[in-house]
């Protein structure tokens, strides 16, 4: 069983940054992606990012392309999403999940594993 623990959330005003980080509980294996959702109020969770453990390939939301970054630390088991130019629109719970299928796609009935989510607010 995979533990996912995020933080770093938190207010900012419009332009600003966030970082956040996920850390895993456990061992990262092979076939292991980690991946970035969220989920504003009244709104269905949306896809935001994702990273493959091994290659280090992405795939990322095409709201979010050019702003966010995803990236991995190995040795910490540890995922992190850096949140560059926040807009009010991305206001949200950013939930961190993981998958064991190779999977860096938006369907998130795929990640297996998920976090308990960390609030985002972006004020204009």
């Amino acid at each position: 069983q995979v533990q996912l623990v995020e933080s770093g959330g938190g207010s900012v005003q419009a332009g600003g940054s966030l970082r956040l980080s996920c850390a895993a509980s456990s061992r990262t294996f092979g076939g292991y992606a980690m991946g970035w959702f969220r989920q504003a109020p009244g709104k269905e969770r949306d896809f935001v990012a994702a990273i493959l453990w091994n290659s280090g390939n992405t795939n990322y939301a095409d709201s979010v392309k050019g702003r966010f970054t995803i990236s991995r630390d190995n040795a910490k088991n540890t995922v992190y999403l850096q949140m560059n130019s926040l807009e009010p629109e991305d206001t949200a719970v950013y939930y961190c999940a993981a998958n064991y299928l190779n999977y860096i796609g938006s369907r998130g009935g795929f990640y297996a594993y998920w976090g308990q989510g960390t609030q985002v607010t972006v004020s204009s």
